[in-house]
């Protein structure tokens, strides 16, 4: 059974509809990393979650009990969970007291109270700041202790609000690095809202995908990224070539798709006459010269428009008749002398092409 089950859930705000029939289920020790542009509904689908709203239509259980009427079921249920905003909220009072205020409330005894905040600064890389008032310490610090404060009463599930926002890079990774602790060491099912895909990628076991309010795709960081669902996923999660076409040919399972003249292969069970869109990721197609002898179907020449280099990493824009945007290594931009105006191959496979259907 699953933790959390939500079925055809919608909310609305002043009449507007903020979430439309989300269906959600998430299990004991998984971590959920939803994702979606801005105002997508993610915070409000957390606040869901964590009982601080009443949806207005459809239902949540957790553990199989229905909580979304009854006051006292949803009170009981509120104490086995902890929701961490993306301010992070500190009291005016020492780091240690900040950690420990929870367990005070929960009528602990002062020993223990001792041994868990000694422990939890610890994981939390602040042993040296326990007496330290918590208002003093950086944005990074202030979000690990109100992190520790969360998990110290041991709750069931954890919600993060966009934990890492506005953080310098150090300090993002010290916190991922304590969510993948919290996850792995301490088995607490957590809820993320990002704004950052790629610590979706590196922290989730699945990713939820909200535009609009809709959930539009669940699944594995390899089936979010490189199999969206439709064209809204593929343009959220940076499918940096999707070609519009209608399908000219099938065999054995290999399509033929004409956009414009131009002719792309692929792997897909759609048929003849269908309309879609091949989707590339940048970083399947291959650079190079000239054409040479490879096993892709699908080979390019054209003229590279623009190169923007992003640290290791070089964006190429190349006009072959149709538009392709490749990502390579700074190295193999410059071993090219990849250049605008200077003629290249583009190539890539047919299984390297992801096929949706037009709507």
């Amino acid at each position: 059974m699953s933790l959390i089950e939500i079925k055809n859930l919608c909310h609305r705000y002043s009449g507007q509809e903020v979430l439309k029939n989300i269906d959600m289920e998430l299990k004991k020790g998984e971590l959920l990393a939803l994702i979606g542009p801005t105002g997508a509904g993610k915070t409000t689908l957390l606040r869901l979650i964590g009982l601080l709203e009443t949806p207005t239509s459809g239902r949540i259980y957790f553990d199989g009990i229905d909580v979304t009427a009854s006051g006292r079921v949803r009170l009981e249920i509120r104490r086995r969970l902890a929701f961490v905003l993306q301010k992070p909220v500190v009291f005016n009072l020492s780091v240690y007291d900040n950690i420990a205020c929870g367990l005070r409330w929960r009528g602990q005894r002062r020993g223990d109270i001792k041994e868990k905040v000694s422990r939890i600064l610890e994981v939390i890389g602040l042993s040296a700041t326990g007496n330290r008032n918590a208002r003093t310490l950086s944005g990074g610090e202030a979000q690990r202790v109100a992190i520790a404060r969360a998990i110290i009463v041991e709750p069931q599930i954890l919600l993060l609000d966009e934990p890492t926002a506005n953080l310098d890079p150090i300090s993002v990774a010290k916190i991922e690095e304590l969510i993948s602790i919290i996850s792995r060491q301490y088995k607490t099912t957590i809820v993320m809202a990002t704004h950052d895909m790629s610590q979706g990628q590196r922290l989730a076991d699945r990713i939820g995908v909200l535009v609009d309010g809709s959930m539009v795709q669940v699944g594995d960081s390899r089936q979010v990224f490189s199999f969206p669902r439709n064209r809204q996923v593929a343009e959220f999660v940076g499918i940096g070539n999707i070609i519009d076409g209608v399908i000219a040919a099938s065999k054995a399972g290999v399509v033929t798709i004409n956009s414009g003249g131009t002719v792309i292969e692929a792997i897909s069970d759609y048929g003849v006459g269908e309309a879609v869109s091949a989707c590339i990721r940048p970083e399947d197609i291959i650079l190079s010269l000239s054409k040479t002898k490879s096993s892709a179907r699908n080979s390019f020449t054209g003229q590279v428009k623009e190169v923007v280099l992003a640290g290791s990493l070089a964006r190429v824009e190349i006009d072959c008749g149709l538009r392709l945007v490749a990502l390579v290594t700074k190295k193999s931009a410059d071993e090219l002398k990849l250049k605008s105006g200077h003629r290249v191959c583009a190539s890539f496979k047919a299984s390297g092409v992801h096929v949706i259907k037009r709507n």
